[in-house]
């Protein structure tokens, strides 16, 4: 305890709804990791997904978990409230997609060569993954902004969440053009792909500025007006490239509309352009929904939420 009074440790992250999902979230993610490298395994571009998610996530947690144990986050420049949604939506993400695809990879209802054990604990892999996600949802429904409150932190918002989504997704349009996407075979696709990449780059610039405490920065207008703009120029952008995308791949003139039956199973340029022609059309939907949203959101600078309770 302090000169003041205050204890040196937070008892809130222990004693709290909050608290006990990021427990929850560090015992799931511990559990998975002991199984997945005793017996459970992993093995290929997949599986080394799964395992670098969840390392991930659980690395974030103890971190989390430990500056805010401590007090210690004040330390750090950057505002805790706004990093600590960001990490958990992150996290959700990135939890539920293992979840998903490490039993469509691995689990299977006969027994492996390895012996019945080892789908056994791939099963309770994925239940503990899922329910890892469960934990790292309850913490962003738990810190998420409620209708009716001074927002401080833009991250907790519908639009800040969505931001989050959005550059995941990003992310997978960015790992489909990447596995033979063949999109360098013309100007109108090399044209989608900075589309993709300006968008992920203005939205992560959003983020970092909210999470680094530089809303400021923006001096020719206020920072959700920034923000609206910027959305507003995504929208226009991934509107563009949803459109030209799939003209250029599944035309007749330029590529195929079916998926020819040569094209080998993971490694086919076909597959990967319609991952990114699907979710081209989600993004540019969740571009539209944060825009939406954006109308109503009036961010207040935690400066200016302090002195408006005095």
């Amino acid at each position: 305890m302090d000169s003041q009074g205050v204890s040196y440790l937070n008892k809130a992250a222990l004693c709290s709804p909050l608290g006990a999902a990021r427990i929850a979230q560090l015992a799931m993610g511990c559990a998975v990791i002991a199984m997945v490298t005793h017996s459970a395994g992993y093995s290929g571009s997949h599986g080394v997904f799964c395992m670098a998610a969840w390392c991930f996530c659980f690395a974030m947690s103890v971190a989390v978990f430990f500056l805010d144990a401590t007090r210690l986050h004040s330390c750090l420049p950057v505002s805790w409230d706004n990093l600590t949604v960001t990490c958990a939506a992150c996290a959700t993400l990135m939890c539920v997609t293992a979840s998903v695809v490490y039993p469509l990879f691995f689990v299977r209802s006969e027994c492996p060569y390895a012996g019945c054990h080892v789908r056994d604990f791939r099963i309770a892999v994925t239940v503990c993954s899922i329910l890892g996600t469960l934990a790292y949802g309850v913490e962003v429904v738990l810190c998420r902004a409620r209708p009716g409150q001074i927002v401080v932190g833009y991250m907790s918002t519908v639009p800040g969440l969505l931001k989050v989504v959005q550059s995941f997704v990003a992310c997978v349009i960015f790992g489909a053009l990447a596995n033979g996407s063949q999109y360098s075979l013309y100007a109108a696709t090399i044209f989608c792909v900075v589309v993709y990449a300006l968008c992920f780059a203005l939205t992560a610039l959003v983020v970092l500025m909210t999470v680094c405490k530089r809303t400021q920065g923006v001096r020719c207008m206020p920072f959700d007006r920034f923000v609206v703009v910027c959305t507003l120029l995504e929208v226009l952008l991934y509107l563009s490239a949803s459109v030209v995308w799939p003209v250029f791949c599944f035309d007749t003139k330029y590529g195929s509309p079916w998926r020819p039956a040569s094209c080998p199973q993971g490694k086919c340029p076909w597959d990967s352009k319609v991952v990114v022609a699907v979710f081209s059309w989600v993004n540019f939907c969740l571009y539209a929904a944060d825009l939406m949203y954006s109308q109503g959101v009036c961010f207040v600078s935690p400066h200016a939420a302090a002195r408006s309770r005095v």
